[in-house]
């Protein structure tokens, strides 16, 4: 009997997950669509799943999830951030830029450490109203290790697709766990700090000054605006097509770092100043990289009773929830986010 074969039904056959970037599409934004003043001083996930920004004192952006795309390219959303808060003189500190961290255990395959160390090839769409120089850097901390590259907007308001590749790195070596293994780096912005030196190009020792050098000011006017999206980071010289994920499947991929839900707890109390036990069972989407922090949020009421949450480690948080002196006690809680990110 022949056997057919089955369509692939708009996917790439052989998908192999060669992006080392989740959710590079911007389709996945489980904390919300749009954040004002986003960005902070260690980095933070404010909107589009796995994509932290880190800021200090570099004007004010708000970071959304933009329907504003590159044509016919299959791409639904991109990242954008909009300058609200003009800084056109940066100080030597100041820094703004949007980052992902790639989980060691899965950037063994690169053979960083070695003579057979892989090259890295980063592609993305981008748009921007600013035109000029921007800087992509990559680091492994494990190593404390930098490489950066630059790549040129050259038509205002223009979606134009860059290419960029990285030596693989033959000195510095990568753990083998879930911590960091790389960071990859878009520069909006910076101070002297990470602008005076020259510019890491190939791999060496981490030196900020040699981290951003050329890199334009996107926080000189509050009508400057940057898109991107599309990225790939993948081993090898070349760059191929963006490897599009079913919605489950990246979906997936970021609640390993982050998810959230709603549930109830219930108890019974016999008498005024009584305990009561109450439960609620999460069920995990997929197992998380590392053990969650848990965070409840509810709606005040009246007539409470202290209660303690754990988590799996046991750890204890104290919150109020709704009862009475005696009788059934309840919280409805909405979200309850687990987070694990790098």
């Amino acid at each position: 009997m022949a056997i057919s074969k089955i369509p692939s039904a708009g996917f790439q056959d052989n998908v192999k997950f060669r992006n080392i970037i989740i959710n590079g599409d911007m389709s996945i934004a489980q904390r919300g669509t749009s954040k004002t003043s986003a960005g902070s001083t260690n980095g933070s996930y404010d909107t589009i799943d796995r994509f932290a920004f880190a800021r200090l004192n570099l004007g004010a952006f708000t970071q959304s999830q933009s329907t504003d795309v590159p044509t016919g390219q299959g791409f639904a959303n991109s990242m954008k951030f909009d300058c609200t808060t003009a800084d056109a003189s940066p100080s030597a500190g100041d820094y703004a830029f949007a980052v992902q961290y790639a989980e060691a255990q899965n950037c063994q395959y690169l053979k960083f450490g070695t003579s057979s160390a892989q090259s890295l090839t980063l592609s993305f769409w981008v748009k921007s109203n600013k035109t000029g120089t921007y800087c992509a850097d990559i680091r492994s901390l494990d190593s404390a290790r930098l490489i950066s590259k630059t790549y040129t907007i050259s038509s205002a308001d223009t979606w134009e697709k860059k290419t960029i590749t990285y030596d693989g790195d033959t000195v510095g070596t990568i753990n083998n766990d879930n911590g960091i293994g790389l960071q990859c780096s878009f520069w909006l912005g910076a101070g002297s700090n990470f602008t005076s030196g020259t510019l890491a190009t190939s791999w060496q020792s981490y030196d900020a000054a040699d981290r951003a050098v050329g890199q334009v000011n996107l926080a000189d006017s509050t009508a400057n605006e940057w898109y991107i999206t599309g990225i790939q980071l993948e081993a090898g010289t070349t760059a191929s097509d963006f490897e599009f994920l079913p919605t489950g499947v990246m979906e997936s991929l970021c609640q390993r770092y982050y998810f959230s839900t709603t549930t109830s707890m219930a108890g019974y109390v016999t008498g005024a100043n009584q305990s009561a036990g109450c439960v609620s069972i999460f069920a995990h989407p997929t197992t998380m990289r590392a053990d969650p922090t848990v965070t409840l949020t509810y709606t005040a009421g009246t007539n409470y009773s202290n209660y303690n949450t754990r988590n799996r480690d046991e750890i204890n948080t104290s919150i109020n929830i709704k009862g009475s002196a005696s009788g059934r006690v309840f919280a409805d809680f909405n979200p309850v986010t687990f987070e694990s990110e790098l």
